[in-house]
């Protein structure tokens, strides 16, 4: 190598070196304190997120079956304690532990709605401070032991499935209008009553009526008439004394002295035209004829 080689070849490893010490590699400066920042406050905010998500599982109760008093199984979901929902909730069936209660509470109302594979209401049950209201076409309530329907209502009747049927209020029950029944009877040593304080009582039957008072006493009462009606049969009245009060007099004079007088207490029932009774003393023949002027007034 000549000595101008050797000199060219030194400048150009001089060349490189200070070319090396001009350009470094790597970040230093304000660079590299930036990126120990956000390494440093990254890792930070893992650990305050692994806190935070132990804290949430550890207050929640998060297990492998469910979430606090929410447990979760092949039967489906079950819930311990007082839930609270506040939006809709919709499930197949809803019951209880056998042995406590089931309790649904509301600040407001308790609505349980039905709806077809359109989405269209077709049931709604609400429960409210004021009334228990139901919408329906046919509401029915059945015995537990065989499901006999005991009370069913709908747009055109209301049946009452039950043996006996009591009501118990003071005032009884108010009909506005007509009630078929096939027996009437009031509870032990109670008194029936049936009663129209404005308008008229009827009672209707294709076979009879029968009114039957075992142990007490019957008693019709009416502001103006009192109508026994038979079309194909007869009225018929059994008993030891058959009375009737208050019926008109009439009066009756003979020639004979002593076939009337002031202690007269033998009297004839006599029966005008039109249907109305009254008395006239009992003589050797009837007497009727001669107090027939109390038809000619009734």
């Amino acid at each position: 190598m000549t000595r101008e080689q050797y000199i060219l070849a030194t400048q150009q490893n001089n060349l490189r070196t200070e070319n090396a010490q001009l350009y470094p590699v790597g970040i230093y400066g304000w660079r590299k304190r930036c990126l120990y920042f956000f390494v440093l406050l990254l890792l930070v905010t893992m650990i305050v997120n692994l806190a935070m998500t132990i804290w949430i599982l550890k207050v929640m109760n998060f297990t492998v079956d469910g979430m606090g008093n929410l447990k979760i199984n092949r039967e489906g979901v079950r819930l311990e304690g007082i839930s609270e929902f506040l939006l809709p909730l919709y499930v197949k069936e809803i019951h209880s532990r056998k042995e406590s209660p089931l309790v649904f509470q509301s600040d407001r109302n308790i609505t349980v709605n039905a709806r077809n594979e359109n989405g269209q209401l077709t049931g709604q049950m609400t429960v409210g401070a004021d009334a228990v209201k139901a919408h329906c076409k046919r509401f029915e309530v059945k015995s537990k032991e065989d499901g006999k329907i005991m009370f069913s209502a709908d747009e055109e009747e209301i049946s009452i499935g039950a043996q006996r049927l009591r009501v118990t209020g003071t005032e009884g029950a108010v009909f506005e209008h007509s009630v078929e029944t096939p027996y009437v009877r009031a509870g032990p040593s109670q008194e029936l009553r049936l009663e129209s304080p404005t308008r008229s009582l009827t009672m209707e039957a294709p076979k009879g009526v029968e009114i039957s008072a075992v142990a007490g006493e019957f008693r019709a009462s009416c502001r103006r008439e009192l109508h026994l009606q038979s079309t194909e049969g007869e009225i018929f009245l059994n008993a030891d004394n058959i009375r009737l009060g208050n019926l008109p007099q009439g009066s009756f004079s003979s020639s004979t002295p002593n076939s009337a007088g002031p202690r007269q207490t033998v009297y004839e029932l006599c029966i005008c035209p039109n249907g109305k009774l009254y008395l006239s003393p009992a003589g050797v023949s009837s007497t009727c004829q001669s107090n027939s002027n109390i038809c000619l007034w009734s």
